[in-house]
């Protein structure tokens, strides 16, 4: 009997990564659909844009014009996040002396970036809904697509082993970057959620090139998926299932529970908007995560 046949029948083959692009682009397809139901949601209607302002406004009497040291420092977040990528890219191109990956996920940075300006700046507009508010469009923010896209190209450029636990914690940035410039009266939260969605769509994209073109680059360890990508898995869903939990109730008891009483000195939208930010920016970690642990292949 041929030894080799038997091997061959008793050892399973590698799996490829990244071998369903559609679940790729169909993901892309969804958070780009995010980014426009936010924008019309809460920019095109009259609803919306009371909320949004209504939270924006809050966020002035929760954080005064008096800034917070801290508040004042979380405003460098964006462009520290940019060196942060930049080392973490470098440090692994070197590591690993393969270029393409580094390229792909600069691209990706870059794209989603550029995204952001053409639809904040050329596409989008905001109209008037009788909401008294500042008359041009903000959405979506370009401080928060700098952060979040920055550890996007980290995420990117990280093997599948690490991958769960850069997303939490790149999404924990993230999220901390989009709530500073909403403390600080830098964005609304709908113009933070937009941009999540924003990088979530040309990470996707950005993800699916890197997985067809280094799938030698995205295998797990023969060691398999560990307990520990689990947890950072888990810890991101219910992060984020809990914040739209929250940020839900909350603009249910702002907008119909309490009436006016909900704005004396109660910022109910302030902590539905933080929460919204919150939660959005985990549950796109935690499907991102999953999504490129799934599709990575196996030793």
């Amino acid at each position: 009997m041929d030894t080799r046949n038997l091997l061959s029948k008793r050892t399973p083959a590698r799996r490829r990564a990244g071998h369903n692009p559609a679940l790729f682009l169909f993901a892309a397809l969804l958070a780009a659909a995010g980014a426009a139901l936010t924008y019309f949601g809460f920019v095109r209607t009259t609803t919306g844009q009371l909320a949004d302002e209504s939270a924006w406004r809050e966020a002035e009497l929760v954080a005064p014009a008096t800034r917070v040291p801290a508040l004042e420092y979380l405003d460098n977040l964006p462009l520290i996040s940019v060196f942060i990528a930049l080392a973490v890219v470098l440090a692994v191109t070197i590591a690993r002396r393969r270029i393409s990956p580094a390229v792909i996920a600069l691209v990706t940075m870059a794209g989603a970036n550029l995204a952001t300006q053409l639809l904040k700046n050329l596409l989008l507009d905001r109209p008037d809904r009788g909401v008294i508010t500042l008359d041009f469009n903000s959405l979506p923010s370009g401080h928060t697509t700098l952060a979040a896209s920055s550890m996007a190209a980290v995420f990117l450029v990280t093997s599948p082993r690490w991958r769960p636990a850069v997303a939490a914690l790149g999404g924990t940035y993230a999220v901390l970057a989009g709530s500073a410039t909403y403390f600080n009266l830098w964005h609304r939260p709908a113009d933070v959620v937009a941009a999540f969605f924003v990088v979530a769509t040309c990470t996707l994209v950005g993800g699916l090139v890197m997985l067809r073109t280094n799938p030698d680059w995205n295998t797990w360890p023969a060691a398999g998926r560990t307990a520990g990508s689990r947890f950072w898995t888990g810890a991101c869903i219910v992060a984020g299932v809990l914040a739209l939990g929250v940020s839900a109730a909350t603009y249910a008891y702002a907008r119909w529970g309490s009436g006016v009483a909900a704005l004396d000195g109660r910022p109910l939208y302030f902590w539905s908007g933080l929460a919204l930010i919150v939660g959005v920016g985990y549950a796109l970690a935690a499907l991102g995560s999953l999504l490129f642990s799934q599709q990575a292949g196996d030793r």
